[in-house]
């Protein structure tokens, strides 16, 4: 990340495959670090576009199926130029980005998780199937982790996690929806700094948490906390 010091907001694309719910909590953030410019969905006709378009944010609709990975990088690429795009933030998007787009944008390419990682992470471990493997393993802490991106599925270095406890009696769906609520607070500030790190060209290392990141666990401890 060594370089000059970036003048005005970054430019930044957010990557999504569904409803785009993280992609809204990032438009709505207020901040003079970075600026979403443009929406990439891997397919039409999902949730995170319409967010965008109601935004005045720039959509892109690149397929993936059945194409090759040169293809998929070239076109995403010459997006991503059109737009003077600095930073990607992944958005629910389930599409391992092509190498060459990773090797373009090295450590300036976030994406948010649903669970801790390394232990609930990989190829297939999306949507429900994170919420399940965390129930099936007996664990007490659940919360989403933001990452860089790199060359394999969730791999990547981290740089924020927020703890979420799971609670005697989740389903899939209640820890689901306990756990989003955080995602929705983590990414932005996140993505703040990692940009803020961008700007003054600097390595970011990780995000501290604000002390309520605790608070819920505290609460849980005594049974007080809610989903």
């Amino acid at each position: 990340m060594r370089g000059r010091r970036a003048e005005g907001p970054l430019a930044a694309a957010a990557f999504a495959s569904g409803g785009g719910t993280n992609v809204q909590a990032l438009l709505d953030h207020r901040t003079d670090l970075w600026r979403i410019r443009l929406l990439v969905a891997d397919r039409d006709g999902i949730g995170a576009l319409e967010r965008a378009r109601r935004a005045g944010v720039a959509t892109r609709v690149i397929p993936t199926k059945g194409r090759a990975e040169a293809d998929v990088a070239a076109e995403t690429l010459a997006a991503l130029e059109e737009h003077g795009v600095q930073m990607i933030f992944l958005a629910g998007y389930l599409k391992l980005v092509p190498s060459a787009v990773v090797a373009r944008f090295r450590r300036r390419i976030l994406n948010i998780h649903p669970a801790p990682l390394p232990s609930f992470g990989g190829k297939g471990m999306w949507g429900h199937h994170v919420h399940e493997a965390v129930l099936a393993s007996g664990t007490r802490i659940s919360g989403p982790t933001v990452h860089f991106v790199d060359e394999e599925y969730d791999r990547g270095t981290i740089v924020a996690q927020w703890p979420v406890p799971v609670l005697p009696g989740d389903t899939p769906d209640t820890l689901a929806a306990r756990v989003l609520e955080f995602e929705h607070r983590l990414y932005p500030l996140a993505a703040d700094h990692v940009c803020r790190a961008v700007a003054e060209g600097r390595e970011p290392g990780p995000l501290a948490l604000p002390g309520e990141a605790y608070s819920l666990l505290a609460d849980s401890t005594k049974g007080g906390a809610a989903g």
